[in-house]
């Protein structure tokens, strides 16, 4: 079976997977507008920086194309200059922005829209021609994704053998870990290469709580379990918990995972719970890889104690969405329940926590893989730039 994808598109048409839904059940939403992109997005229908930042991308895309279909187009206000339609679109992408914020790529794929914008203006340009240029871009940011993450995952699992042979370990077969859920792309597509190449023995994933994703929220035991078993690869879910109790029992080569956002010393923003593997891999003198891409890397932001942390309403804590079991396959009925009691004086729910560089061995990207020199416990990204 094919990886799941998280949007299709079809002309100006676009429609993403309910992620809330899965594993029970596969709804395909249509967004029509750039609110309804944004909402999308802000309530988690949608998620993974990559993809976020693709449906963000396209939304501007799509309602720019409509916009330059219309009969009479030529007669729009907003198409009579390069600052009229700035200011037209501008506020559009900075509102989109503002979904998911911690997410570097969202905010990259913004930068680049905008800087279409900006680029037209100053080369007085036609209005219309400028109008066109973001349609392209905005196709262009989410096209970008797949070759990306061929060459990410080709580049970890490749690098991640090398290491553990350089370690004197058995390069096969591997046992690796990830956290959180990354689609192909990333962290998953490392494991995968690993798996289609002969060189994977089992795939260990978190349930990734407390946004778990199993719940409306677990991503782990909901979105992950459902892509490896899509993919046929052997793997075993573990609560958030269990990461020490896995490393003292079992083998494991490898911790891989995604990353919303990277500063430039390598202290990197991803799923919370992240940090927690990461202290737990180094205790254990497991390889700890950060799989993204160039995009994802900040190099506006020094270190990680400046990315901003997303926190999640209170009730996602508390409440688990899932299949109704005994499971009808034919019809699953699908319920959200609380397990704690009804007024409780307070729940920490951040969506993400940073893991710092000094755990971290290595950052994945589609242009190679970035280590840290000898005795020293920061990266230097600034190649990346």
């Amino acid at each position: 079976m094919a990886p799941l994808t998280s949007i299709r598109t079809k002309g100006n048409d676009i429609e993403i997977i309910n992620q809330l839904l899965l594993p029970h059940e596969i709804e395909w939403i249509p967004i029509h507008t750039v609110e309804e992109a944004h909402s999308a997005i802000k309530t988690m229908k949608i998620r993974g920086a990559p993809a976020i930042a693709s449906l963000a991308a396209l939304s501007i895309a799509s309602h720019m194309a409509i916009q330059l279909e219309e009969p009479r187009a030529g007669e729009l206000s907003f198409l009579s200059s390069p600052s009229a339609l700035q200011e037209y679109l501008q506020p559009k992408i900075d509102f989109l922005f503002t979904a998911r914020p911690t997410a570097v790529n969202l905010g990259a794929a913004m930068k680049r829209l905008t800087k279409v914008l900006e680029d037209g203006k100053k080369a007085n340009k036609w209005a219309v021609n400028v109008a066109k240029d973001v349609v392209l871009e905005g196709r262009e940011i989410s096209n970008e994704d797949v070759g990306r993450n061929k060459e990410m995952s080709k580049n970890g699992a490749e690098w991640l053998i090398e290491e553990i042979s350089r370690r004197g370990g058995e390069t096969e077969p591997l046992n690796v870990l990830t956290v959180c859920n990354t689609g192909y792309g990333t962290a998953l597509g490392l494991i995968t290469h690993l798996h289609e190449t002969g060189k994977l023995k089992t795939a260990y994933y978190t349930q990734s709580a407390p946004y778990h994703q199993v719940s409306p929220y677990i991503v782990g035991s909901r979105l992950t379990s459902m892509e490896l078993q899509s993919l046929a690869i052997p793997s075993v879910m573990i609560c958030d918990t269990m990461v020490g109790s896995l490393f003292t029992r079992h083998p494991i080569h490898a911790v891989a995972v995604g990353a919303d956002r990277i500063a430039k010393n390598g202290d990197t923003a991803n799923k919370v719970g992240t940090y927690q593997a990461a202290v737990l891999a180094a205790r254990h003198g497991i390889p700890f890889l950060v799989v993204a891409p160039i995009a994802t890397v900040d190099l506006d932001t020094s270190d990680g104690s400046a990315i901003h942390i997303e926190e999640r309403p209170a009730i996602e804590a508390r409440c688990v969405r899932g299949a109704v079991f005994p499971i009808d396959k034919d019809k699953p009925t699908q319920a959200t329940v609380m397990y704690t009691p009804p007024e409780i004086d307070g729940v920490y729910n951040p969506s993400f926590d940073v893991t710092p560089a000094d755990l971290i061995t290595a950052i994945v990207t589609e242009k190679g893989v970035a280590t840290k020199r000898v005795g020293q416990k920061m990266f230097d990204l600034s190649h990346f730039g």
